[in-house]
């Protein structure tokens, strides 16, 4: 699709993740990343069918993990795999010192410790409590080139 044509549609990008508890992977995004939440239905036996939490301008849509339908059968959880993802989410704060405190604070398992980035930037990249991985720091690709 060329340039002009993409600039006529208006479109926002938000990461889908699902957990085993969902209840307990919003408070955990909530107190070690920031996130706010913006909705959360519940579902039976204590799950959520379907929840948004925000983080400035963006957002990312969580449910709980199941293998009913073909959705569903689509998705697993990273202890299926061995503790690999097939996708991962960035972050981008501005004091990424500070959220690296309160997601280790809230139990992150770091896997790359916060560092000065050579493509510009400050990052960490760690696991929530069921795997998922998150990297987070300054380095903003949106900002116009220094």
């Amino acid at each position: 699709m060329s340039s002009e044509k993409q600039s006529l549609i208006r479109s926002t990008v938000i990461p889908g993740l699902h957990y085993r508890d969902t209840n307990a992977a919003i408070e955990w995004l909530m107190s070690a990343f920031g996130f706010v939440k913006k909705a959360a239905y519940p579902g039976p036996n204590n799950t959520i069918v379907h929840a948004e939490l925000t983080l400035g301008d963006g957002m990312i849509m969580l449910g709980s993990a199941g293998k009913e339908g073909e959705y569903g059968r689509q998705i697993a959880q990273p202890e299926e795999i061995g503790m690999r993802a097939t996708t991962t989410v960035y972050l981008v704060v501005p004091d990424p010192d500070a959220i690296y405190a309160t997601a280790k604070a809230a139990g992150a398992t770091m896997i790359l410790d916060i560092a000065d980035k050579e493509h510009g930037g400050r990052a960490f990249t760690c696991r929530d409590p069921e795997g998922h991985i998150w990297s987070v720091g300054s380095y903003d690709p949106w900002a116009p080139p220094a």
